[in-house]
């Protein structure tokens, strides 16, 4: 399958492009030196948003994140009250240039769909009841929340599609529909929560820790040119704010004493002594002074348990665990380490068949086993989900033998033990310690090498433990940096659509071409479609580039069109494109009625390998285009896949021969008759062939011998630009 890579190509030529693409960008970047971008936040969310009563400002953690990387992006910011009753309905505003906090993109009350920045802190929520219960199954669960949080009650709705939310205008109508009833519990923000129940009338509300998740905390703005610009720069911000910053502004605003009492706080906490009069004035004062610093502590300690615990098992978090490796590893520089990080395969599956409950309870039992293992030299902490990191001493293997009794047999056999047919399994990355480890300790980093390794166990399809390997960062960075840049590669014109001529051997002259994807980076050179394309497809993101490259010869073929030459162009349709989209061949038909062109002009090409691998669906989608008047190619046949059986099942319109037959090692004589044969059998069926990859004269001439009439290879053309190909001339008859 030849996998291409698609660019957003600007139809006019190339100085021109250039002097748009300067025309468009100068505004954005010429101003963003001095224009002061408004952000629209609620201010009822003390600590994370409120106005400070002193200075009049907005105030709280999300305005010092914000800030801290907005000055990283060098940006300038300033902070609005929100007038509208949600933030679906601010979106809207064009007053506001973003609008904060979201969990994730959501569409405007309007409908307009939203882009949102990259997280600026994972913020723990907490539900909250009149402790008369225990919260067990939080899907199933009757919600309050405030009508303000309606984009986060979105994001939770995600989460827990059974959980039905019911929305109230303020926390006093959240907290008296609590009380009678209504709901069952109360959800929002744990720091908000820790702000909240500081009120003395609120002292018999709960936090119910067991029910804590956490949501992303994001700005947002309309999906529009100018948001995905303003976006991607304040990413770049978000990217330069160090983790110690980020818990150095929650731990500055949870540490202080926010909560101020009101009158009727006052009459409220304190009513009976009131009675008491003036007699007990100095001791009631004591008191309140001793209360009010007993429960200010209690409020630390929750707050640090919150941070540094996990509330499901008990053990450490992955904030706790960072902070206790650092400790341990300071504390024993010469005790060799290992550190890992482990999932369960499809625990998905696990919760959906066996319910929630059975998932926590396997997540506990496999941390109570662990801390039996465990010394005080060690250390355990729930990353999150089903994932779990050990900080491991390096022992024999009497170690191996241990851990293999007590923990990981047991874990694997949780369900069997329980008279169900199920086998738990692990996935496990482990990274060994280097010196410079001790020296220099960056626990994030070591856990990134032990996650490289275990997606590495995760890609086998099978279960057990696997080592880091320094050259599997490298490559996983790249990865990271292919994927990452995909976007503004297109955006920019850095990936670029190619065209590979197609002639007739007789006649010499140029019938069509294949259209091929280069991409020409600024900062890494040229990058070979060997490296790309096989990274866009493992992350799922080949049919964007595919659908930009449809699109943007869609756009070369109308061009020509009103130039008088009429020419057929070859796409490739991956067996990825089909299963991303199984109304493909709709696709295909919306672009050819826009642009105003024939089907026959745009050849779908299909990998002789998609065939074979899913063949039902292919072959439905493949009937679906030619019905549709499109022609259909098999790309690399005779590469090596088993799929004459694929001719007599459908129906094509033309094939693309590979030559490897007389290219590769081997009898070069016996391939030169098999490739005869293969030519003569597509000739016989009534199928149009094209030859691929053909690289001499003497290759040319082969073919010619045989009736092969459509060529394409290095020794015709390469590929070449499109102001190359356009120098060319050449049309084909539709």
């Amino acid at each position: 399958m030849k996998l291409r890579k698609p660019i957003n190509c600007i139809l006019t030529a190339i100085f021109s492009i250039v002097i748009s693409l300067g025309i468009f960008l100068m505004p954005i970047f010429a101003s963003s030196d001095t224009q002061v971008l408004t952000v629209g936040v609620p201010v009822d969310r003390c600590p994370m948003f409120y106005i400070d009563k002193d200075s009049g400002e907005i105030v709280g953690i999300g305005v010092d994140l914000m800030k801290s990387a907005a000055k990283e992006a060098g940006m300038k910011i300033s902070f609005e009250e929100i007038s509208e009753q949600n933030l679906k309905e601010a979106l809207d505003n064009t007053d506001y240039d973003l609008v904060m906090p979201f969990g994730s993109a959501i569409e405007s009350a309007s409908g307009k769909p939203s882009v949102v920045s990259d997280n600026l802190i994972q913020t723990p929520f907490t539900l909250v009841n009149t402790g008369k219960h225990v919260v067990s199954d939080i899907s199933m669960l009757k919600i309050g929340m405030l009508r303000s949080l309606g984009a986060g009650a979105e994001t939770v709705k995600e989460l827990y599609p059974n959980m039905m939310i019911i929305m109230y205008d303020s926390m006093p109508e959240c907290v008296g529909a609590l009380r009678k009833g209504e709901v069952d519990a109360l959800l929002h923000n744990s720091y908000v929560w820790s702000y909240v129940l500081q009120k003395p009338s609120y002292k018999d509300l709960v936090v119910q820790p067991s029910a804590m998740f956490s949501m992303d905390f994001r700005a947002g703005t309309i999906d529009t040119p100018k948001g995905r610009e303003l976006v991607e720069r304040l990413n770049k911000g978000i990217a330069l704010v160090p983790d110690t910053k980020r818990q150095a502004i929650v731990l500055d605003y949870t540490t202080r004493k926010l909560y101020k009492y009101d009158f009727s706080d006052m009459l409220y906490a304190y009513r009976y002594s009131i009675v008491i009069g003036t007699l007990l004035f100095a001791a009631l004062m004591t008191a309140l002074v001793l209360r009010q610093k007993t429960y200010f502590e209690e409020q630390k300690e929750r707050m640090r348990l919150m941070e540094d615990i996990d509330p499901l098992t008990g053990v450490l978090s992955h904030n706790g665990f960072r902070k206790k490796v650092e400790e341990l590893l300071a504390n024993n520089p010469d005790t060799p380490y290992t550190i890992s990080y482990s999932n369960i395969k499809d625990f998905k599956f696990i919760n959906d068949s066996f319910g929630w409950k059975a998932g926590d309870e396997l997540l506990k039992f496999w941390t109570e086993r662990s801390l039996e293992v465990l010394t005080e030299k060690e250390a355990i902490g729930r990353y999150d989900g089903d994932h779990f990191v050990v900080l491991r001493c390096i022992g024999g293997n009497e170690q191996i033998i241990q851990d293999e009794k007590y923990v990981l047999t047991p874990v694997r056999n949780y369900f069997k033990d329980r008279g169900k047919d199920y086998l738990v399994r692990l996935c496990t990355g482990m990274y060994v310690l280097m010196p410079t480890d001790y020296q220099d300790i960056n626990v994030d980093k070591m856990l990134d090498y032990a996650r490289i390794a275990e997606k590495k166990v995760r890609a086998t399809k099978r279960d057990g433990f696997e080592f880091y390997n320094p050259k599997q960062w490298d490559k996983g960075k790249r990865t990271s940096d292919i994927i990452s840049k995909l976007p503004s590669a297109i955006e920019s014109g850095e990936i670029q659509v190619w065209y590979q001529p197609q002639v007739n051997y007789k006649t010499g002259k140029i019938i069509g071409a294949e259209a091929l994807c280069r991409w020409f980076s600024q900062n890494d050179g040229f990058i070979s479609p060997g490296e790309f394309i096989p990274v866009l497809e493992e992350a799922g993101l080949i049919y964007d580039l595919d659908c930009h490259v449809w699109d943007t010869v869609c756009k070369d073929l109308k061009r020509w069109n009103e130039q008088g030459r009429n020419l057929c162009v070859s796409v490739n349709l991956s067996r990825l494109d089909i299963v991303k989209d199984p109304n493909v061949a709709d696709h295909f038909n919306t672009l050819v009625e826009f642009y105003d062109l024939s089907p026959r002009q745009l050849r779908i090409e299909i990998t002789e390998s998609a065939y074979v691998e899913n063949a039902d669906t292919i072959i439905k989608t493949t009937t679906k285009l030619r019905e549709a008047g499109f022609e259909v190619e098999m790309d690399d046949f005779g590469s090596g896949y088993s799929s004459l059986n694929m001719l007599k099942e459908v129906v094509l319109d033309r094939i693309k021969l590979d030559l490897r037959f007389i290219t590769g090692s081997g009898d070069q004589k016996m391939g030169r008759t098999i490739l005869s044969y293969m030519v003569q059998m597509i000739h016989a069926i009534g199928t149009s062939l094209i030859a691929e990859g053909v690289e001499t004269l003497e290759q040319a001439d082969f073919l010619g011998s045989l009736g092969v009439e459509e060529m394409q290879g290095y020794y015709f053309y390469k590929p070449m630009p499109v102001d190359k190909f356009e120098e060319l001339g050449g049309d084909t008859t539709i």
